[in-house]
């Protein structure tokens, strides 16, 4: 006997490429609804109006609200980290331009969808932060892919730890962004944005350590 509580069985994958598709229109409708109406305004019966089928196919699929939450967090979660992992794959072949790609590709995550993704993020919803530490823990392995070329341009003491840093820096500042009541938006905006977060990080990497360089 243990003291943890249930947690609700996943929902069910469709095997049937017409499930499939359903599931993904079903799931469409979820996002477009929350993204103009928050989580707390998405219902099951909304999401079948808006997808076009019965609320009994979602419930078939569903449990209920909270395990589709669960999915379309998955959903978008697994869109971003591919996003961001083709952003790298075809970045400039430089350090500078695999940081440009790192922060352009995780500013334009965060803005697709307006609060949406970050509302995901923080919805206490089983597996949430699990999967969404897994995605992070993905994006923070293709940049270490991607900028292993060039860790020899990194003048600190130990490349690997300052990328953990920049990587860290540059998705903090990002989050930051999609939440605080200012945000950077419009493309000309969040580039400018992305830009600067790049250059603090190339500035960063190009630096060697303040503490070290001070010791005899």
């Amino acid at each position: 006997m243990t003291d943890e509580p249930d947690r609700p069985a996943p929902y069910r994958e469709p095997r049937q490429a017409r499930s499939a598709a359903t599931l993904a229109r079903v799931l469409r409708a979820a996002e477009e609804i929350a993204s103009s109406s928050g989580l707390e305004e998405m219902t099951i019966t909304g999401v079948a109006d808006r997808a076009g089928v019965a609320v009994g196919s979602i419930y078939r699929r569903f449990e209920g609200k909270e395990q589709l939450i669960t999915a379309l967090t998955e959903r978008m979660l697994e869109r971003r980290e591919e996003y961001v992992a083709e952003q790298l794959r075809t970045a400039e072949p430089s350090l500078s331009g695999v940081m440009d790609a790192y922060a352009h590709a995780l500013l334009q995550s965060f803005a697709d969808g307006g609060n949406l993704f970050p509302e995901l993020l923080r919805a206490r919803v089983t597996g949430a932060v699990d999967r969404g530490a897994r995605t992070i823990t993905a994006i923070h392995r293709h940049l270490l892919d991607a900028a292993a070329p060039y860790t020899r341009q990194i003048r600190r003491s130990d490349p690997k730890t300052a990328l953990d840093t920049v990587a860290r820096a540059i998705l903090g500042a990002c989050f930051h962004n999609s939440v605080r009541p200012d945000p950077a938006t419009g493309e000309a905006a969040r580039r400018r944005y992305a830009d600067e977060l790049s250059d603090m990080a190339i500035a960063y990497l190009h630096t060697p350590d303040r503490r070290h360089a001070a010791r005899p």
